[in-house]
Formats: structure tokens, C-alpha cells, sequence
């Protein structure tokens, strides 16, 4: 391909990029009237709302800015500390800006870090408690709206997909992207790197897709194209329909006329360059393939409308379901009721949601989703000591992830409740995987398969190989990391970043390790009072799982022969001896669980974090998630049919 022909796809995707930021079309009545519709019955629990709104601003009155200004606004003000700056809480407490200051703040008071020991004055425990639950009323002081809309890029996978489910080509074709940045939500740019990624990647599906001069068409090629008429006036007329079809299925909606307007002077030049019908008809298909309404997952149109709010447009909202349930794009059924207008209806949308769970196709929400909140994405690219861990092969790694993604699907599939992720009394075991649990029973072979499991220390994601080995050094456990993971990944406890400069363990001068259990060389950061609080909070979790060693395996003792204790309790103080004991409690804090994954499984869906409003919003997804007992799918197509899912702010 010519410098000038590159120059010209370059340029095409910013006019196309320009025709979606400035095209303006009037939202279709269907539209306006759902959101009148949505705007009315929202206004219904206002009353409830705007009394719990009054309570907050009293609260926050009386109450927290006294105890910030007090005991916080010294360091953390005009120059704050740590990132934390609550003086600018303080002047608008209800911001979205604000709302992770004060979960910040919420999270060093409760382990006692903050205020630091030697400042003076401290609060009392009773205050401190206050101060925690007061922190919960602020939600209230948050706009009523569904937060940042996030325009976003379709990641790696999703991208591979798309490719795949709509020319045929193998997902393995997007593998010289690179890889994604994993977090709480997604990127929506374009890196110089991954732009011309996206340009190579369009020339190489086109130079599958479309048969070289002299031969017969591709099956694909002439779905796409279909047969052209002769020179003239009807073959533009032509290219324009083409462009048409091309844009439906990568824009995943109906292409503006604009759109087509450009997409065809891509054809014109094609033309001019002396290239051939089907190879201008290339051309102007690989500018759909790098253009932004592609890659990004847009709205159909500009919204001209006297709300500030409004819900999505079917097709926005039709990708959005395919994409976090199938990282992949709309189906044809899901695509003919966009066409139809009838995704606002949400028991049509709560439908499609529970058709796309039931598929094989879920799976890509393990992969998404559930390996993150799991924190085992990275598990198959962890690095074991060999001589340690010989055992800990590439195959091993694979199994075990493949176990945690099986107990997902089928919680998801069953639709038990969302508790069976910590009591579950089954998983799913290969040979390599049941020595590793050293079953006795006979389990032959790679291929996974349900076993009941008798032993209660195992079951559920507590005891699972994969996520110990994630919370684990290449050549030991770690209490730390373990406590962590339960806290944040199960209970959704916000736990403070570690002080700077602390010394690993393992840099510890070694005549002070000599002839300690891991216990007590944890033990020796709690004697730094910077670490203290945290460690007390931290350890005894990780310290009930120690048991397990870094790769899974149940032991009494660990290699020198000192016997393991893992005697521990949660920060409120219940006490537990073994892992089958620390699982009994933290099913018992069910509301901390079911609220924890749902925030997570938003958060996610929504590709950005939680704030302000949202969390009243969840409030109300709890209430109807306890009518049935936390079930996963229950869960899911609340997440799905809720206001923030379905709805967008266009002003203010």
C-alpha cells in the first residue's frame, strides 16, 4: 500500500472521528419519551432521598467537619498529605472528587493510622466508630445522576472478537497489540503503538478477506461486497450501500449520512489512485476498521434534548450487554431489537441478559470480570521458584485457573447464591489438581470435572490453589498479601497503601529470621509503629490461611519443622483456627459480600469507579437482591437493568 493511500486511512478515521463529535441528530421521540417516562418514576422515591439528604447535611455539619477540622486538616489541607485532601472534602463534600478522599480517610481511621500515634490531639475509639458510620451518610449529599460516562475502546479481547464474529478471522490476529493495563474500569485512548497496531492489523484482515486479483471471491468477500455493477453512476451508488452494510456491523448501529459522505470519498480515492473496484472497496473498508466509531464503543448519535439525563440508545445499550457478557459484539437477535426500539423495555433487557448468561459464551465473563475481582489474571505469567515449587508448571497454573473459572460459571449457570463462592462444598479437579488437594480418590487425566469435596477447610475461593498461589511469593506465603485479598476481594474493605520505605521480609538482615516461624518474622513489622496498626488488622487473616502453602498444598508444618499456628480473627474480633473456621465467619457477613461483588461487578460494567449516587443506587439493588437469597444471576441483571447501566448524563 502506497505512503499516499496509508496517509489518506490516517486521515480518514480524524474526519470520522470529527463526523461523531459533531454530528447533531435530534433523539427519537421512543427515546424522549422513555426518558420522560424513566425522569417521572425516579421522582417517586424522592421524598425518602431528599429526608436522608437533610439527615446527611446536618450530619455533615455537626458532626464530620468538626472532627476533620479537628483532627485531619493540619496535614491533610491546603498542602495535603498522601493524596488525601480533605479541606477541598471539606468545601464540597458531595462531590464525586471528594468521594475517595472520604474512603480514604474512612479506611486509615479504622485501622487506627490515622491520625498518625504521635499527633496530638487523638480521637477516641468511640469517635473514630462515629466518624466511620457519619462517612456512610454522605452518599447523600451526591447529585442524583449515573456518573462519568465513559465512551470507551474495546480492549484486546473484545477486539479479537469483533474481528472474528464479523469476518471470520482468527482472534489470534490482534495478538500484536499490546496488552491491556488491568483495573477498574478500561482506557479509552489510542496510544501512537497501538494506532498503527490497528492499522497493520486492518491490512491484514482485509489481505485475508479479499482474494487476489483473477481469483474467484472468498465466501466472506462476497457477503460483504456482493456482486458490482458495471462502470458508472451505480457503482458509487453502490459503494455507498456497501459502506452502509460495513458501518451497521462495525459501528454495531446505523451509520450517520456523514459518515457514509467520508466513508465514500475513501472509495472516490481509491478510484483516483487507478486502484480496482474490489480494492477501493478495501480501502474504504479498512477506514471503518481504524475509525474511532469501530474501535470505541459511541453512542448512535448526539443527544438534542431538554433533559440533562437520558437512557442509553438500544444499540449503546445493546453493546454494552454484549460486551461485558460476552466480550463480544451484539448478536442478531440482540441487534434486531436495537433496530426495534425495544431494549428500554427492561424486562426485554433483563431477558437478553439471562440468554446471554445461559450461553458458553458467558465465559468471557470469568475471564473479564471474574479473574480480576478474583486477582488471578496474571496467575499463568506468575513466576515460581523451580526448585521449590517444581510441581508449579505452565499446565498447573492453567488448571488452576481453569478451576476458579469452572465454580464461576456454574454459580452463574445454577444461579446459586453468591455465598457459594466462599462455602461452596464442591469444585472442579483434574489428576494434576487433586494431588495437589491429595484426594485419594482416583481422578485420571487433564479433563476437569465436578468432585464433592469432604474436607472443610476446602471449597469456595478461600481454599482455592489459584487464589493462594496469586496472594503468594515465588518461594513462600505471605500473611500480608492473603489478609489483603480477603479484606479488599471478599469483604471490600478499603485497606491504606503501605508507608514508604518499609523492607520487605526477605531484606530483613538474616541472623534476625534465623529459627522463626513466618508468624513471627511478620510479626516483626508490627514493632515499626508505622506498620503496626495495619499489621494487626492484616496478619491474623493471612495468618489462618497459612496452612496453605504458596501454591496451595495443605501442611502442619512448614520445611524446617516449626509448627504452623493459624490461630487469627477479623477486625471485629471473631476468632477462628483454621480455614474452614474463617470461611463459617466470613459467610456470616453476607451483606459485606453480596455488597462487595456488586460494587465490583458495577464498577466493572460501568468501566469506572464507584461514587456519590452510585452508591445509593446499590443500596436499592441489595434491598431486591435479598427477595431472592443474593442468587449471582439475580445479581448480574440487576447490575444490568439498573439506572446507571442503562442511562447517561448529556449536561451539566
Amino acid at each position: 500500500m502506497s505512503r499516499t493511500i496509508q496517509s489518506a486511512i490516517r486521515i480518514i478515521a480524524t474526519l470520522l472521528a470529527w463526523t461523531l463529535l459533531i454530528g447533531s441528530v435530534r433523539v427519537a421521540d421512543a427515546q424522549q419519551n422513555a426518558a420522560d417516562s424513566v425522569a417521572k418514576s425516579e421522582t417517586e422515591s424522592i421524598p425518602d432521598e431528599a429526608a436522608r439528604r437533610a439527615d446527611a447535611e446536618k450530619t455533615f455539619k455537626k458532626n464530620v467537619s468538626q472532627f476533620v477540622n479537628k483532627y485531619c486538616v493540619d496535614c491533610h489541607g491546603t498542602r495535603p498529605e498522601a493524596g488525601i485532601n480533605l479541606r477541598s472534602a471539606l468545601n464540597t463534600p458531595g462531590a464525586a472528587s471528594s468521594a475517595l478522599h472520604w474512603k480514604k480517610s474512612v479506611a486509615n481511621v479504622k485501622v487506627h493510622d490515622m491520625p498518625p500515634h504521635d499527633a496530638a490531639p487523638l480521637p477516641s475509639d468511640a469517635e473514630r466508630q462515629q466518624f466511620i458510620q457519619w462517612i456512610g451518610k454522605l452518599k447523600y449529599l451526591a447529585p442524583r445522576d449515573p456518573g462519568t460516562f465513559v465512551i470507551r475502546r474495546l480492549n484486546k479481547v473484545e477486539y479479537g472478537n469483533t474481528l472474528h464474529d464479523l469476518y471470520g478471522v482468527d482472534t489470534s490476529i490482534a495478538s500484536s497489540l499490546p496488552d491491556e493495563v488491568v483495573g477498574e474500569g478500561y482506557l479509552n485512548s489510542i496510544s501512537p503503538l497501538q494506532s498503527e497496531r490497528f492499522l497493520e492489523i486492518a491490512n491484514k484482515v482485509v489481505g485475508q478477506v479479499i482474494a487476489p486479483e483473477g481469483k474467484a471471491p472468498t465466501a466472506v468477500q462476497q457477503r460483504l461486497f456482493g456482486t458490482l455493477p458495471a462502470e458508472g453512476t451505480e457503482l458509487r451508488q453502490t459503494a455507498r450501500n456497501i459502506a452502509r452494510s460495513l458501518a451497521r456491523d462495525a459501528y454495531r448501529r446505523p451509520p450517520t449520512e456523514s459518515e457514509l459522505d467520508v466513508l465514500v470519498e475513501i472509495f472516490d480515492l481509491g478510484q483516483e489512485h487507478d486502484l480496482s473496484e474490489i480494492d477501493s472497496l478495501g480501502l474504504m473498508w479498512k477506514a471503518v476498521l481504524v475509525s474511532p466509531q469501530f474501535l470505541f464503543i459511541t453512542p448512535a448519535a448526539s443527544v438534542d434534548s431538554k433533559e440533562s439525563i437520558v437512557p442509553l440508545d438500544d444499540y449503546q445499550l445493546a453493546s454494552r450487554l454484549s460486551y461485558l457478557l460476552w466480550s463480544a459484539p451484539p448478536d442478531a437477535e440482540l441487534s434486531a431489537l436495537a433496530d426495534k426500539g425495544q431494549l428500554h423495555n427492561p424486562e426485554v433487557l433483563r431477558k437478553q441478559a439471562e440468554r446471554l448468561l445461559m450461553h458458553p459464551r458467558s465465559r468471557a465473563l470469568f475471564d473479564g470480570f471474574g479473574a480480576q475481582w478474583l486477582g488471578i489474571g496474571q496467575l499463568e505469567q506468575q513466576t515460581f521458584d523451580p526448585e521449590v515449587f517444581p510441581q508449579m508448571t505452565p499446565a498447573l497454573s492453567q488448571s488452576m485457573v481453569d478451576e476458579a473459572r469452572l465454580l464461576f460459571q456454574n454459580i452463574v449457570q445454577e444461579n446459586h447464591t453468591i455465598f457459594r463462592f466462599v462455602d461452596s462444598d464442591y469444585t472442579f479437579l483434574n489428576a494434576s489438581l487433586a494431588k495437589l488437594y491429595g484426594l485419594n480418590q482416583a481422578i485420571e487425566g487433564q479433563q476437569m470435572r465436578r468432585v464433592k469435596l469432604a474436607n472443610p477447610n476446602r471449597g469456595g475461593i478461600i481454599g482455592m490453589p489459584a487464589t493462594l498461589a496469586s496472594t503468594s511469593f515465588p518461594n513462600r506465603t505471605s500473611p500480608v498479601r492473603r489478609g489483603v485479598w480477603v479484606l479488599e476481594q471478599v469483604l471490600g474493605e478499603r485497606v491504606p497503601p503501605p508507608p514508604p520505605n518499609v523492607p520487605e521480609l526477605d531484606d530483613l538482615k538474616q541472623e534476625n529470621l534465623d529459627g522463626l516461624t513466618l508468624r513471627q518474622q511478620t510479626e516483626l513489622h508490627q514493632s515499626e509503629p508505622t506498620c503496626a496498626n495495619c499489621h494487626k488488622v492484616l496478619d491474623p487473616i493471612g495468618f489462618g490461611l497459612e496452612n496453605f502453602d504458596a501454591i496451595g498444598r495443605w501442611r502442619a508444618t512448614y520445611d524446617n519443622g516449626l509448627a504452623i499456628d493459624a490461630t487469627g480473627q477479623l477486625p471485629a474480633g471473631e476468632r477462628f483456627a483454621t480455614p474452614a473456621e474463617l470461611k463459617r465467619l466470613l459467610a456470616n457477613r453476607k451483606a459485606d459480600i453480596a455488597r462487595n461483588l456488586t460494587e465490583k461487578l458495577m464498577a466493572y460494567a460501568l468501566g469506572r469507579q464507584l461514587e456519590g449516587y452510585d452508591e445509593i443506587v446499590v443500596d436499592k439493588l441489595m434491598l431486591k437482591m435479598a427477595e431472592d437469597d443474593y442468587r449471582m444471576r439475580t445479581m448480574i441483571t440487576e447490575v444490568i437493568t439498573c439506572y446507571l447501566f442503562t442511562h447517561r448524563k448529556v449536561k451539566g
